[in-house]
């Protein structure tokens, strides 16, 4: 289904394009709000183009000002969409985790948002009421350990950047392990990297105490918050906060996070054009 949606993106994109000036600048960028106003942050931030004063990190096409450097056509596709049709774009505006799923290496991103003191921290969601159980704490502790950071440092070499505030050694003080033995966490998460950290680090951590992490893979931004409101998981791995603040006030969710882990800044990549000369960006 989701290679059926991006050819179908892709052919419509391409028609879109066709009737194009040809001297307008086009570029792929998330549909989704928090995404969306990431992404014209990021031009912004590069001088390319002038947002509202008070657009804030959920800016719109419509909070647009001026274009400072060129003209441009935004293209809105879904955020996991967007790596598809880089290639019929002049740029594309792509999440670190879809461009690391997508095999695309984020260190050749034309331009990348900050790292230091970024508000898109991805983080762990667990169902409100369920934040204080021993469940949560655990997974929490084991999320934000020292040797998930270990292994995001050595795997990722910069691309997924820490944001745990406070280090564990993988547990709680307070949490009753014995008590949990035997029982199992399933957790809703995207492949790349949140899978990779879930199965790779935290599962062994969790094991030592006999607790079972079993990790459902998802490949969207909606049916992981759908599965936590219903039930059918007990957390969820894939968003930053802003995204999931969003999703709770759209969608009258209760999605409360536990852990807040790391970073994916975002970047803007080469389609058509191989560099920001046709933007008007030295970088």
């Amino acid at each position: 289904m989701k290679k059926i949606i991006a050819l179908l993106a892709a052919l419509v994109l391409t028609l879109s394009l066709t009737a194009a000036l040809a001297d307008t600048i086009t570029i792929a960028l998330p549909n989704d709000p928090t995404n969306e106003g990431r992404a014209l942050n990021i031009l912004q931030d590069a001088g390319v183009i002038k947002l509202k004063e008070d657009a804030g990190i959920t800016a719109t096409k419509e909070d647009i000002v001026e274009f400072l450097t060129a003209d441009i056509e935004f293209y809105e596709v879904a955020a996991d969409v967007v790596p598809s049709v880089v290639k019929d774009v002049d740029y594309a505006i792509i999440n670190g985790n879809y461009a690391l799923d997508a095999g695309i290496d984020p260190k050749t991103a034309l331009l990348t948002e900050k790292a230091i003191e970024n508000p898109y921290i991805n983080v762990i969601s667990v169902k409100e009421g369920n934040e204080g159980t021993d469940l949560a704490k655990a997974l929490a502790a084991a999320a934000t350990s020292q040797k998930v950071l270990d292994y995001i440092n050595e795997k990722y070499s910069g691309v997924v950047v820490i944001a745990v505030e406070n280090v564990t050694d993988g547990y709680d003080a307070t949490v009753d392990y014995d008590a949990l033995n035997g029982q199992t966490i399933v957790v809703a998460a995207t492949p790349v990297p949140h899978e990779e950290i879930l199965k790779d680090v935290v599962a062994p951590i969790l094991a030592e105490k006999g607790i079972t992490l079993e990790v459902k893979e998802v490949t969207d931004y909606v049916t992981p918050n759908q599965f936590v409101e219903a039930g059918d998981v007990f957390a969820n791995y894939f968003a930053h906060q802003p995204y999931q603040d969003s999703f709770n006030a759209d969608n009258g969710t209760h999605l409360v996070t536990i852990a807040g882990v790391h970073v994916e800044p975002m970047g803007l990549y080469a389609g058509k054009q191989a560099d920001l000369t046709a933007l008007g960006v030295a970088k």
